[in-house]
């Protein structure tokens, strides 16, 4: 049965899909922002985002269009358009040239920026160009970090129950059993949230310093670095599949030692506890309903904070 959830999808941009699984040629449908795009990659490397149908007769173009040149045509009868969304050329029509191409004869173009091995798409619910950027993340394109590890989870819930349960402070010990967790230091300038946690960190070679630093930059993206025991980099995006199911994409990165991936176990270790928890968050989030004015208590987190931050991204509204 469909939840209600009291606000539209979210403005911001959203991965859509992993740069490399996207080569050359290819084209790729999407369901995603409760529409129905397509993902194709021209021949010479660049990545676009249209709406997905013909405008012609209506045929999806990622279901048999194919790549020419640095057009997409469409499976039925050939039209070509560029990544602007614009008839390039209509193979069939008597005529030539510009005369062939009928005044209306286009798509819907989504802005795309492909940037830290990740293919994002903008989305608003007014239908305005982006207002900020994607960050780049300097881990993420240097060769002294392992390759992504990636993870994928398609999940029935909406970006704010997620958003929500980060800073949500008393779920970690009764979920994760985590004996404690220490405050955060939060900050937040126009569209990016950043929370700090310090805290000492029992190793075999004694304490250290450890640190867990979380950004996120509008609700479709966030970097978390953890420092301490061995330097790991979570780059993640949740994309709105529709008003209903969300699909987050998880990549992890660490920093290599002499020239290779850390050693030991460590590394997976953090990795496999990341994951262990965000699967220990999926049933409740399933399985909840949002409360729009739910009964706090003081050891709850900033969820108020939280809520008043993320509605400067629901144009929509």
């Amino acid at each position: 049965m469909a939840r209600h959830f009291p606000f539209p999808l979210p403005d911001g941009w959203f991965a859509v899909s992993y740069g490399d699984e996207l080569t050359a040629g290819q084209v790729r449908p999407l369901r995603v922002f409760g529409r129905d795009l397509v993902l194709f990659r021209t021949e010479a490397g660049h990545a676009h985002v249209l709406d997905a149908h013909c405008p012609h007769l209506g045929a999806h173009l990622g279901f048999g269009g194919r790549v020419a040149g640095e057009a997409i045509q469409c499976p039925s009868h050939g039209w070509c358009f560029g990544g602007d969304g614009v008839c390039r050329a209509i193979p069939s029509s008597s005529l030539s040239g510009p005369a062939a191409i009928p005044a209306e004869a286009r798509i819907r173009a989504w802005p795309v920026v492909e940037r830290n091995q990740m293919v994002w798409v903008w989305h608003h619910g007014g239908g305005a160009p982006p207002a900020f950027d994607v960050p780049v993340v300097a881990e993420a394109n240097s060769d002294d970090w392992t390759p992504l590890a990636r993870h994928v989870w398609q999940i029935r819930t909406r970006n704010q129950e997620m958003g929500e349960n980060a800073v949500d402070r008393a779920h970690f010990r009764y979920v994760h059993g985590t004996a404690t967790l220490p405050d955060s230091e939060i900050a937040t300038d126009g569209v990016v949230r950043r929370a700090v946690q310090r805290a000492r960190m029992t190793t075999p070679r004694g304490e250290v310093d450890g640190c867990i630093e979380s950004i996120s930059v509008g609700m479709g993206i966030g970097i978390v670095r953890f420092t301490g025991i061995c330097e790991t980099v979570l780059l993640s995006s949740t994309t709105p599949v529709d008003d209903q199911v969300v699909e987050t994409r998880f990549g992890f990165t660490q920093r290599k030692v002499g020239g290779e991936a850390p050693r030991g176990g460590v590394g997976a270790a953090i990795i496999r506890d990341i994951v262990k928890q965000m699967n220990e968050d999926i049933p409740i989030w399933e399985n909840k309903i949002f409360l729009e004015r739910p009964k706090l208590c003081d050891g709850d987190g900033p969820i108020g904070e939280y809520r008043r931050w993320a509605r400067q991204f629901y144009s929509g509204a």
